[in-house]
């Protein structure tokens, strides 16, 4: 599976983006895809994951009700939506896929990752 992540920049707090992760390769072994995300200096924190399947969803705490996670499985793309943008969600954000085994919670659980986006929330 090759993971491609998109959409990150550079937005004023309180703002939105969009982040897009494109699967391509062996999707037919995905079971779910998440997103991470790694500011300087500290260390990777997952974000959001849902359920290629089902669609069902999860959050991290710092996530909920501010971020929406969703798939659109016919162009093997998840997204990631990131509304009322704050300075402390400024990281490298990242996509990755895993198999059935595993929680959504742990980077390590997941077997392919792609590149990062640069979110940057300026105050």
């Amino acid at each position: 599976v090759q993971l491609q992540a998109s959409g990150g920049g550079l937005v004023q707090a309180g703002g939105s983006l969009r982040l897009t992760c494109a699967a391509s390769g062996r999707t037919g072994s995905m079971y779910g895809i998440g997103w991470f995300r790694q500011a300087p200096g500290k260390e990777r924190q997952f974000v959001a994951a849902i359920t290629w399947t089902t669609g069902i969803t999860s959050y991290a705490d710092s996530a909920k009700g501010r971020f929406t996670i969703s798939r659109d499985n016919t162009q093997n793309t998840v997204y990631l939506q990131m509304s009322s943008l704050k300075p402390e969600d400024t990281a490298v954000y990242s996509c990755a896929s895993k198999g059935v085994t595993g929680t959504y919670y742990y980077a390590a659980h997941y077997g392919h990752w792609g590149q990062g986006t640069l979110v940057t929330v300026s105050s």
